[in-house]
């Protein structure tokens, strides 16, 4: 794998240049508020200093010229100003102590007090001249105010408030120009670090745009068509070292990964679309796959167990539907066999009609008669067994039917049963499945028309069983009838009165007989029909058996020990 930053490494340092930008930036912002701070208070110091020294020097000049009023005009105001400003507002002595609290040099100080001891001289001086100012000699007052030494005084004083003030603005000017120059320099400072964060941030847009977000975008991009299900799609990006790369390369074996479950599915689905069931899932699924291979297998192992079920079933179907027919036959035969018996029945119950006509008719043949009705009557007694004998015959196959016929419909909803699970396994297979829906498909119908069949063959023994029920009754009533008539005939010659009498009952209980035997021929040709309707339907179901084999024997499945 290719070696590479890591983009936290990369964001780490990134970081750190800006911290370290933002942290010169923020030093350089708090002296630039630092020096300002000074700068103002400088400022201030110098407006002050220059404030006090003005009131020192107004404060003097103040004196001097209402000294110099009072004694040229003898003014009292000029005289009290002068005691005000020396007594109670004291200019002069309050601006030098403001001076000194702002604090000023020692060569500052010695000017000040130069000033006052001048100033301290100019006092006898200005005493006199009030003094004489008072005692109205404005001459002399003035002499002592404008005189050449006041003068002198004053323009000493003069001067050296000059050079007070000058030096005071120089030295203040100064720490003002030195803190602006600190100023200055701060602000470039600041702008560089500015700058510096400025292209720190276009770096850092410009790496993380190239590094990060661009690949991240190229990775989001891969994501969204792998979540479309589209697995080839081009991906431009190659694995490294960094979390990034390992990002990438995480998405190449994934999809690598995920190429090669759907194309294992797909070729397991294709075999199971083609008929193949025998065969296995690889072992080699992992994680969330793993359900999928669980299915998968389940699905193969399910839809083998179905097959093979349904193909035993089919064949029992088909022994089953082989020994319908061949019971249906049976019965087919034995109805025939029923029909023969029953119409000679009836062909024997009919002589024996004509005979009793006849006895009736004539009773002087009477005994002849009776003789001949003792042999017809033995004979249908016999005829009459054999028809009983019969219509059990019919009952036992009828029993033996409706016991098929109970079997096809176990196999009927077995079938059926096995049909919704071929179905339901089907649909769980998706595409795959639907041949085998198909079949499954039919495989139903075949069960509800074995079932259908079945219970219209039921119903149809039904009614045979309770036809034969019934001309079983009415042969032992005709066996029992032919009994007694036999019994009469034998006693016929002790009995001829009664002769008629009997005819005419025998007459009766022929009729009846032969409605009954009527019936038992309607019955018996239902019967036959039934049987004919069985044998058919024993055939149809062999031959969809047949074909549900010939379906299931397309799908190759697992060998079965």
């Amino acid at each position: 794998m290719k070696k590479a930053i890591n983009q936290s490494t990369l964001t780490l340092i990134l970081s750190g240049v800006s911290v370290l930008a933002l942290l010169l930036m923020l030093f350089s912002m708090i002296s630039y508020s630092n020096v300002t701070q000074q700068l103002n208070e400088a400022n201030e110091e110098r407006y002050e200093l220059t404030y006090n020294a003005n009131r020192f020097m107004n404060g003097s000049s103040y004196l001097t010229e209402e000294v110099r009023a009072f004694a040229a005009t003898c003014d009292q105001e000029h005289y009290d100003n002068y005691l005000n400003e020396v007594n109670v507002l004291k200019n002069r002595d309050q601006g030098v102590a403001a001076m000194q609290e702002i604090g000023i040099t020692t060569a500052e100080q010695g000017m000040i007090d130069q000033m006052a001891a001048l100033s301290n001289q100019l006092v006898p001086l200005e005493e006199e001249a009030m003094k004489e100012a008072q005692e109205g000699q404005r001459e002399a007052a003035l002499t002592y105010v404008y005189g050449e030494d006041y003068g002198k005084a004053i323009a000493q004083i003069k001067d050296l408030k000059e050079q007070f003030l000058s030096a005071l603005d120089s030295r203040s000017l100064a720490k003002v120009e030195q803190l602006q120059k600190e100023t200055n320099s701060i602000q470039l400072r600041m702008f560089f670090a500015m700058a510096l964060v400025a292209v720190q941030l276009l770096l850092v847009v410009a790496i993380t745009r190239k590094s990060i977000i661009s690949p991240v975008l190229v990775v989001k991009s891969q994501v969204e068509e792998i979540s479309k299900g589209n697995l080839s799609s081009p991906f431009g990006l190659e694995a490294n070292t960094s979390e990034i790369g390992m990002l990438v390369n995480s998405i190449h074996e994934t999809k690598r990964e995920l190429k090669k479950y759907i194309k294992e599915i797909d070729t397991v689905l294709d075999q199971m679309a083609k008929g193949n069931m025998n065969q296995t899932v690889g072992n080699d699924y992992r994680g969330e796959f793993l359900p999928i291979q669980t299915a998968m297998g389940q699905i193969l192992d399910s839809l083998n167990n179905a097959l093979a079920q349904i193909n035993v079933t089919a064949e029992r179907v088909s022994e089953e539907s082989q020994r319908m027919s061949a019971g249906a036959q049976v019965l087919s035969n034995g109805t025939v066999q029923q029909a023969s018996a029953v119409e000679e029945l009836s062909a024997s119950i009919q002589d024996i009609s004509r005979q009793v006509e006849l006895n009736s008719a004539d009773a002087e043949h009477a005994r002849q008669f009776s003789a001949d009705a003792a042999v017809q009557l033995d004979l249908c007694t016999q005829k009459m067994s054999e028809l009983t004998e019969a219509m059990s015959n019919i009952s036992d196959a009828s029993q033996q039917i409706g016991g098929i016929i109970k079997t096809i419909e176990d196999i009927s909803f077995q079938t059926k049963i096995l049909a919704l699970n071929a179905c339901i396994e089907a649909a769980r297979a998706g595409e795959a499945g639907k041949s085998f829906a198909v079949v499954a498909g039919e495989v139903q119908t075949l069960a509800y028309k074995s079932a259908e069949s079945a219970q219209d063959i039921t119903k149809l023994i039904e009614n045979s069983m309770n036809l034969v029920e019934f001309g079983a009754s009415l042969s032992t009533e005709t066996t029992e009838a032919l009994s007694i008539v036999f019994t009469n005939a034998q006693q016929s010659t002790e009995m001829v009165e009664r002769i008629a009498e009997s005819a005419v009952q025998q007459s009766i209980s022929l009729k009846q007989l032969t409605l009954g035997m009527e019936q038992i021929a309607g019955v018996v040709q239902t019967n036959a029909a039934t049987a004919e309707e069985s044998a058919a339907s024993a055939r149809e179901l062999t031959e969809h058996a047949d074909e549900l084999r010939h379906s299931i024997q397309r799908f190759r499945l697992r060998n079965r020990r």
